[in-house]
């Protein structure tokens, strides 16, 4: 990925692209690598699933959640994923919204639900988990698994510890196709 903002050199793995400074930085915190999500109290783990949705979804329920999803459903060229447990799929306990840029898939916005977050959240391991279906839908449309988001600066070191996420220059940050296969086989069986 070349990013044009970055300079002469600034290259991840080959692939042309460019980043997206206009989007809301990613402030969402990495709480525990996990193979699904887990029951914060209980350390029961549930299996997840992660489906697109439209605006239609009666499971957007505004009280749920910090951002306007809405909004976010109305742009024409970005995917909103949601993740439920398998076995309530009623209940949203996170949201993204992607876009493929042709080259990778590039992270607009993610957001646990409120219950999930702060000291009282109900489970953790919600955001690696979109974090690598991200990766899976980058394997899935031939980007190599790349994908970018732009982070919070007091974060950065945080995504790099946590997802193997590389600083491209200012808070642009990808995840390189190794970390991507490394997410995908933590989540999924498989990415195909």
């Amino acid at each position: 990925m070349t990013l044009p903002d970055a300079g002469k050199g600034a290259v991840v793995e080959g692939v042309e692209g460019d980043c997206y400074l206009g989007s809301m930085a990613i402030d969402i915190e990495i709480d525990k690598l996990t193979n699904s999500i887990e029951n914060v109290r209980t350390g029961e783990v549930f299996d997840t699933a992660v489906m697109r949705i439209t605006a239609k979804d009666r499971r957007l329920k505004k009280m749920n959640w910090r951002f306007n999803w809405n909004l976010e459903l109305k742009q024409p060229a970005r995917e909103v994923y949601a993740l439920t447990t398998m076995a309530d799929r009623s209940i949203v306990q996170g949201l993204m919204s992607l876009e493929d840029k042709g080259d990778h898939v590039f992270v607009h916005l993610i957001e646990s639900a409120r219950f999930n977050q702060g000291r009282n959240k109900v489970y953790q391991g919600v955001a690696p988990n979109l974090f690598a279906f991200a990766c899976r839908r980058a394997f899935d449309l031939n980007r190599g698994g790349v994908v970018s988001f732009v982070s919070k600066t007091a974060l950065k070191d945080h995504y790099a510890a946590t997802l193997g996420a590389a600083n491209l220059f200012g808070d642009a940050m990808v995840i390189g196709p190794k970390q991507a296969q490394e997410l995908v086989d933590r989540y999924f069986s498989t990415h195909g």
